[in-house]
């Protein structure tokens, strides 16, 4: 982690100046894409470069973990649906499978905190009577990463067999934090060195949305109220007493956002922390992470704390309908690029926006100058 804290930089100012000044020279009125045009500037920033290699191809590490607070009864879901749908996305029937299917991106499922068997044991191709095999392949776009029927990928990197009830006690040891953000620093890094252009944060726990929860309100100051959401969809008798132990748990440990270890200790997860190490990684390798929904960006809120130019790296793929998503966005600077009222994780949200950022891109590759194109500027 020190190593990568380290290599983490500010975005390159002359880059930036770059892509600003190519845009005021390209066959569009100046401003008129919108959040893109800062948004190609800042990965051209990032890159050190203008204009900046295109985003692709895009990689989504899925972060998989289970939760002790699960026993407070947050989530009318059982914590085995957990392991049970890391087996589904092995097997290619879930959403985020479907969705990197049609960008052509690879998926990876990292179990760092599962309380359940191993997940390759359950993992079965998923098939659905009237289409067959979930898995079949669709089609790869120009920003795929290689054949789009690739198997999703298991990495087996369980720190522990779930975290403890941050309800009455620490969910997790410091120790045990560190492990669980190399395990995404590690991850990131051999995507990258496989050729990924484009990272994708991924997810998958029941009951994380209540350490999420708190991982907002403790790095924002929020109250826990206006950053505690439905997840999964629970009725309002569920919804208060998930209010009620988030305000309970942060009370209890007074978590200190200068100490952003500390925090995740405290009432974080595994693939919270995990995903810290995954945006982390990618900051330093300076490749561009696009952040899903409340989970992702309650791991990015941590790594923003630990290493603050890493928001450089960080790119908003949607506005989750979770409250602590919009809250964790507007603390660490984000504009999303898309707002479905999603609210899956898996990566979904920021997958679909992959077109998205490789569209802003190739804006400073391939649009004609006036110049170029003999058209008058005004």
């Amino acid at each position: 982690m020190r190593e990568t804290l380290a290599a983490i930089r500010p975005l390159d100012a002359d880059a930036m100046a770059a892509a600003r000044a190519l845009h005021a020279r390209l066959t569009k009125p100046a401003g008129s894409l919108g959040t893109l045009e800062e948004l190609s500037v800042r990965l051209a920033g990032l890159a050190g470069t203008c204009p900046p290699p295109l985003p692709g191809p895009a990689a989504v590490g899925v972060f998989a973990g289970d939760h002790g607070v699960h026993a407070q009864g947050v989530t009318p879901w059982p914590q085995e649906v957990t392991a049970q749908m890391v087996a589904n996305i092995l097997g290619g029937g879930a959403v985020i499978n479907a969705f990197a299917r049609q960008v052509g991106a690879r998926v990876t499922v990292v179990d760092v905190g599962v309380a359940g068997p191993p997940a390759d044991a359950l993992a079965e191709p998923a098939t659905d009577v009237a289409t067959g095999p979930a898995a079949e392949p669709a089609p790869a776009g120009p920003i795929g990463a290689g054949p789009p029927g690739d198997a999703p990928e298991l990495v087996q990197a369980r720190v522990r067999a779930g975290t403890r009830d941050l309800a009455v006690g620490p969910a997790l040891t410091r120790d045990e934090v560190v492990a669980a953000v190399a395990v995404g620093i590690d991850t990131a890094h051999r995507l990258v060195d496989a050729g990924a252009g484009l990272l994708v944060t991924g997810d998958m726990g029941i009951a994380n949305t209540t350490p999420a929860a708190a991982l907002v309100a403790a790095f924002t100051g929020a109250d826990p109220l206006d950053v505690t959401g439905r997840g999964t969809g629970i009725d309002d008798g569920t919804y208060e007493r998930k209010v009620a132990v988030v305000r309970a748990a942060l009370a209890r440990h007074t978590p200190d956002p200068g100490d952003p270890v500390g925090v995740l200790a405290a009432v974080g997860g595994l693939e919270h922390a995990a995903l810290a190490g995954f945006v982390l990684a990618g900051a330093a390798r300076r490749v561009p992470v696009l952040v899903d929904g409340v989970i992702a960006a309650s791991g990015a809120l941590a790594a923003a704390a630990l290493a603050p130019d890493a928001r450089g790296a960080m790119v908003a793929g949607h506005r989750s309908a979770e409250p602590g998503a919009t809250v964790a966005l507007r603390h660490l600077g984000l504009t999303p690029l898309l707002d479905l009222g999603m609210r899956l994780g898996e990566g979904s949200g920021a997958m679909l926006a992959v077109p998205v950022v490789a569209a802003a891109v190739r804006v400073l590759h391939e649009v004609a100058t006036f110049d170029s194109a003999g058209v008058s500027s005004k």
